[in-house]
Parts: C-alpha cells; sequence; structure tokens
C-alpha cells in the first residue's frame, strides 16, 4: 500500500471512528492498524486533518476521499470500507451513524451495492 492509500485508509477509518467520540477499543484498533501498515506518518497526517477543524472533519475528509477514491481499482475501494465495517464488528458494536457514515462513502465511491451486500453478510 502507498503512503497515500494509507493516508486514506486512515483517515476513513479514524473519521469513522471519531463519529460520536473515539473510545478505546477504537483506538487500540487504529493503534493496531498503524503498527500494521507501519504507518506512524500518515496516522499522524489523518490526525492533523482531522483536529483541523473536528466538526467539519467528516465533510472535508469526504471531499478528500472522493478525490483518493475514484483513482483507485474498485476492489480497492470495496476493500477499505470492509476493512472499516469488520473494525467496527471487532469492537463489537457500529452505531447507526458509524453506519450511515459508511453508506455514504459507498454511494459516494459507487461500491453500494457492492458494501450492502457485505453488511448482509
Amino acid at each position: 500500500m502507498s503512503s497515500e492509500e494509507k493516508k486514506a485508509f486512515l483517515l476513513l477509518k479514524k473519521v469513522i471512528f471519531q463519529y460520536h467520540g473515539l473510545d478505546e477499543d477504537e483506538q487500540q484498533i487504529l493503534d493496531e492498524t498503524v503498527a500494521e501498515l507501519d504507518a506512524a506518518k500518515e496516522s499522524k497526517w489523518a490526525d492533523e486533518f482531522i483536529s483541523e477543524d473536528y466538526y467539519d472533519a467528516f465533510d472535508r475528509a469526504r471531499n478528500y476521499l472522493n478525490s483518493v477514491m475514484n483513482g483507485l481499482d474498485k476492489k480497492v475501494r470495496i476493500f477499505f470500507l470492509e476493512s472499516v465495517c469488520d473494525a467496527n464488528n471487532q469492537k463489537g458494536y457500529i452505531s447507526e451513524m458509524e453506519a450511515i457514515a459508511m453508506i455514504t462513502f459507498a454511494r459516494d465511491w459507487d461500491i453500494e451495492n457492492e458494501f450492502i451486500e457485505i453488511i448482509k453478510r
């Protein structure tokens, strides 16, 4: 995964987890992801992106991610969103706000039908 892809993936995961406030389980999952990807620099970038304006972070992330994701293969877009969904399941729940946010990204990235099928499994 390139540095740009790591940035996009971590921003996606962080903005979804922080949609309702970040709890300890979510922070642990994020820390594990950063370690697995060897992406400390990209994680710091995503944190700074979100902290620029926490209340507007989702909309800004959506604009940024739309520009990045539309240049990636459909399988990669699906993988990114499925990975975030799996991480939410790992913590034991998906809030309604998180689910809506993921479906919004799926719609933006033209993978809504595929993502709905993933959720059904």
